[in-house]
């Protein structure tokens, strides 16, 4: 018995010192001076570096005005800044955005880099509608007739999207495979050169999310037909009076994009609480709400805000776009 005592007390005093630093590092994060850096996986610019711009200036305050930063690393349909993420230091101070994509990877690409399933899941952030759009010379100025017309011209309808893995891709797919109609898909690097085409008239239509598609809509440079989600939009105005495409006749037409906030597997429990607690402060940010809403988004107020949740709704999209990019039989490789 004496001779077990001294180690019974060192681990004893291991044990309360390990308690102690969690309990510190949970006081002092994020440190003074130290920058949180979200790692956004698509181009500056886009609906999703939207999304996060706006999600870092409202984790600021209840994060003791901590300094976040935006860090755009694009490309591969997502898995670049994805794997960056995903490789991170697990101390709180990088984080990553990223919306369905986390969740179709899995799908589209034989070995992306990460598991979707090891990240460390913090919360849902919002849920963006999709509309689909057209080029301004389009013409068409109802869903009936875009669809009329899309049956007039089949073989030589081109539906644009931003890359393989992209919202406007997925959504695409499920469009075609609703309508029963294959189009000539053209792919972009990133959402802006896509939007820029359509604008111009080198592609026909796309589906992309309100984030995107707002502003070019109400400046009436493309049109807008009908939206993905299976209730009407009222916010903003300028999609109020477009039926969904489930009342349009495509039974069970339901999609929207949402975008969610990980950290890299191994983040210490006490940081991931700290973490959690703001996004959900910052959720209920009257101005992120507000910021969020005039792009047709809706922010997330249900149980998706906490981790468990959050991590079974993404397996679940996991399962629900697998069968659909299959059924398309589209993959990176």
């Amino acid at each position: 018995m004496k001779s077990s005592l001294p180690t019974a007390l060192r681990l004893c005093a291991a044990a309360a010192a390990l308690t102690c630093a969690v309990g510190a590092q949970a006081q002092t994060f994020p440190a003074s001076g130290k920058t949180i850096t979200l790692i956004v996986p698509f181009a500056a610019g886009g609906p999703t570096d939207k999304v996060a711009r706006d999600l870092a200036e409202a984790l600021r305050k209840p994060l003791n005005g901590a300094t976040i930063l935006v860090d755009n690393a694009a490309g591969a349909g997502s898995t670049i800044g994805t794997a960056k993420a995903f490789r991170a230091a697990p101390d709180g101070y990088t984080l990553l955005v990223a919306h369905v994509g986390l969740a179709t990877t899995a799908t589209l690409y034989r070995n992306p880099g990460f598991k979707y399933d090891e990240f460390e899941y913090l919360g849902l952030v919002n849920e963006v509608p999709m509309v689909v759009v057209s080029k301004p010379s389009m013409p068409a100025n109802t869903w009936a007739e875009l669809n009329t017309w899309i049956g007039q011209n089949k073989g030589k309808v081109n539906l644009g999207n931003a890359g393989l893995g992209s919202a406007s891709h997925l959504c695409g797919l499920m469009l075609q495979n609703q309508l029963k109609t294959e189009m000539t898909t053209v792919p972009y690097k990133g959402t802006a050169p896509a939007m820029t085409d359509l604008m111009g008239g080198q592609i026909d239509i796309m589906c992309d999310q309100t984030t995107n598609t707002t502003g070019q809509v109400e400046g009436k440079k493309i049109k807008a037909f009908a939206v993905s989600t299976a209730k009407r939009i009222s916010v903003p105005a300028v999609y109020k009076d477009l039926p969904t495409l489930n009342e349009a006749g495509l039974k069970g037409f339901d999609v929207s994009i949402w975008h969610g906030l990980y950290a890299p597997k191994g983040t210490p429990p006490a940081v991931l609480k700290t973490l959690n607690d703001a996004l959900k402060v910052a959720l209920k940010d009257p101005d992120f709400i507000k910021k969020e809403e005039g792009l047709g988004a809706v922010v997330v107020t249900d149980g998706r805000m906490n981790p468990e949740e959050h991590k079974k709704f993404v397996a679940s999209e996991v399962a629900k776009w697998g069968a659909v990019i299959k059924a398309a039989g589209q993959y990176a490789d």
